[in-house]
């Protein structure tokens, strides 16, 4: 553990920082998978629904730094070819 008091404040803000990291990218895979789901399900309301979530949460994300833009871009092209074949 930290013996000085901004060492202490240092640990205490990289473990909220982990926490709110964590759970950008838990939801980003999580909205991944339902979008994976309803694809093979061929539903178009709810894929451009899954889309469009997953179009907010990784902006939101890159806007923090979690991800980078271009990871973000290169997902989304691939996501839209996706649908653009199915």
């Amino acid at each position: 553990m930290a013996n000085h008091k901004s060492a202490k404040k240092r640990s205490i803000q990289s473990k909220t920082k982990n926490t709110v990291n964590t759970r950008y990218l838990s939801q980003i895979r999580s909205n991944l998978n339902k979008f994976n789901n309803t694809l093979k399900e061929n539903k178009s309301e709810e894929i451009q629904k899954s889309f469009q979530s997953i179009n907010s949460i990784m902006a939101k994300a890159v806007k923090k730094g979690i991800i980078k833009k271009e990871y973000m871009s290169r997902k989304l092209s691939s996501l839209s070819n996706q649908i653009k074949k199915n």
